[in-house]
């Protein structure tokens, strides 16, 4: 019997969103698409390959500063634009 051993994760209430591999429905500029529960937006930059010092995300209608996008969770139903900053003259 293994007792005073504490698990290092909840996954039921983790204020980290840790990943439960479950998909959620969400907006990107327009379009539906599925990311796993737990998703931040630093993460969902990462996924769709965009260089995170080149955008601008709105979530939901506020625009969510850089510094937050590490500990900023979806949600199911989630609406957010990205826009990318271009280059050139």
């Amino acid at each position: 019997m293994l007792q005073g051993i504490r698990a290092k994760f909840d996954y039921n209430g983790s204020k980290r969103g840790v990943s439960t591999n479950v998909p959620i429905e969400i907006v990107v500029n327009g379009e539906p698409r599925t990311t796993p529960e737990g998703q931040t937006i630093f993460g969902l930059l990462r996924e769709l390959d965009l260089d995170p010092a080149r955008v601008a995300v709105e979530y939901d209608r506020r625009i969510v500063k850089q510094g937050q996008w590490p500990e900023t969770v979806l949600r199911t139903g989630a609406r957010l634009e990205i826009v990318q900053f271009v280059g050139g003259g």
